[in-house]
C-alpha cells in the first residue's frame, strides 16, 4: 500500500529553507536539557546538531540555545519562539495535512494497488482514534480511511453514506442526554449501532505549576486570564458551552472565549508557549505539552455505523481488531484515556444515562 504524509517546510524570501530537523532538535533540548541526550533523541551525532544550530543562530543573527558546561543546554528566547512556533503549526494544520493525504492516497491505490476491503472512518479528533489507521494496516488484510471531522458533521457523513462509520462523544453523567439531542435526529435505533472505543478525561489544561491558581471553571472568568477555546461545533466546545450554563457561568465573561483553535493539541500548544493561560481538553493534550491539568469530565468516545455495516467482513474485522490487545495496550499509554470493551455494542439508553 502507498502511503502520502504531507510535510511542512519553513522558508524565507531568497529561498533558504529551515531544516525540519532543527525543530525536532529544539524541541529534544527543551525536553532534556542537555545536547547530548538531544542529539540522541534526534538520531543524529552531537557534532552535526552542534553545527546545524551554529549555522542557524548565525542565519538568524541570535543564538537558539544556551550552552554552559556544568549546567546542559536551554532554549534562548528565539529558540524557544521557533520551537513553539513549529509546534503550533503542526497542531493546527495536521488533521487537514492528514485529510488531504488520505484523499491523494485513496487515489493513487485505486489506480495502481489490488484493492483491500476499505472502512471510511469520519471521526471527531483525538488521540486515540488517531492511533486506528496504523494499528488497522499493521494487523492486515483491511485498510481504514480516517478523515477528521466535527462531532456532528461525522455523524451526517455516516448518514449520508458518505463514510461507513462515524467517532463521536458524550459525557458520563447528566449531560450526556441534553447533548445527545444534537445527533438524536440522526440515529434509528433499530438501523444503527454503537460500538464502544475508549473513556477519555476532559479538562483546564493549564501552564506549568498553575500560575493563576485556577481550580474550576468560575476561574476561568477572573480578571486578566486569557483563555482559548475551540471552534464551535466541536464536541469538546459543546460540552464545554454546556458546562458553562450548568454552573452560571456568561460566557462573555471570559476573556478569549471567542478565540478559538481546531484541535486538542493546538490548544494545548498555545497554553505551553505562554500566549494564554488555559484552555480547555483531553488530558493527554495536557501530558504531550507538560501543562497542568485540572480534571472537569468523563467521556465515552463511541463509534456509529449502520447496522448493516456491522455484520459485514470488514466491520467484524475492524470490531475484531479494537477488541485485541494491541489497541488497549496503546490506549492505555494516553493520559486519561482507558479502553472499556473497545469494539462492544453499547445501547443508547446506557451512553446517555445519567
Amino acid at each position: 500500500m502507498i502511503r502520502i504524509e504531507p510535510a511542512l517546510r519553513f522558508r524565507d524570501d531568497l529561498g533558504r529553507e529551515i531544516d525540519p530537523l532543527l525543530f525536532r532538535l529544539l524541541a529534544a533540548v527543551r525536553q532534556h536539557g542537555r545536547l547530548t541526550a538531544a542529539s540522541r533523541d534526534v538520531g543524529y551525532s552531537y557534532r552535526h546538531c552542534w553545527n546545524l544550530l551554529n549555522q542557524w543562530s548565525s542565519f538568524f543573527g541570535s543564538p537558539l540555545v544556551d550552552l554552559a558546561r556544568g549546567r546542559g543546554a536551554s532554549l534562548a528566547p528565539l529558540g524557544e519562539t521557533l520551537a513553539w512556533a513549529a509546534e503550533r503549526v503542526q497542531a493546527r494544520l495536521g488533521p487537514q495535512l492528514h485529510n488531504l493525504a488520505q484523499e491523494i492516497d485513496r487515489e493513487i491505490n485505486r489506480a495502481v494497488v489490488e484493492a483491500e476491503p476499505t472502512l471510511r472512518l469520519a471521526a471527531s479528533h483525538g488521540y486515540a482514534v488517531a492511533l486506528l489507521p496504523e494499528l488497522v494496516a499493521a494487523e492486515g488484510g483491511l485498510r481504514l480511511e480516517l478523515n477528521y471531522l466535527s462531532s456532528v458533521d461525522a455523524v451526517a457523513a455516516m448518514v449520508r453514506g458518505q463514510a461507513d462509520m462515524a467517532g463521536f462523544h458524550l459525557p458520563v453523567g447528566p449531560l450526556a442526554a441534553p447533548l445527545f439531542e444534537r445527533y438524536a435526529r440522526w440515529f434509528k435505533p433499530r438501523s444503527h449501532r454503537l460500538v464502544r472505543l475508549v473513556t477519555r478525561t476532559q479538562g483546564l489544561l493549564l501552564a506549568p505549576g498553575n500560575p493563576m491558581g485556577v481550580q474550576g471553571l468560575a476561574d476561568l472568568a477572573r480578571p486578566g486570564l486569557r483563555f482559548i477555546n475551540r471552534q464551535e461545533g466541536a464536541g469538546t466546545r459543546v460540552l464545554l458551552d454546556a458546562m458553562l450554563e450548568r454552573s452560571g457561568i456568561d460566557p462573555a465573561a471570559i476573556a478569549g472565549y471567542g478565540s478559538v483553535e481546531f484541535t486538542h493539541a493546538a490548544v494545548a500548544a498555545h497554553v505551553a508557549s505562554g500566549q494564554v493561560d488555559a484552555g480547555f481538553g483531553v488530558e493527554a493534550a495536557a501530558s504531550r505539552f507538560g501543562l497542568e491539568f485540572v480534571p472537569m469530565a468523563e467521556e465515552r468516545y463511541v463509534l456509529a455505523m449502520h447496522r448493516d455495516t456491522a455484520v459485514q467482513r470488514p466491520a467484524q474485522r475492524f470490531l475484531a481488531i479494537l477488541a485485541g490487545e494491541r489497541f488497549s495496550s496503546s490506549v492505555t499509554e494516553l493520559a486519561g484515556y482507558r479502553a472499556g470493551e473497545p469494539g462492544s455494542v453499547i445501547s443508547i439508553d446506557e451512553l446517555t444515562a445519567a
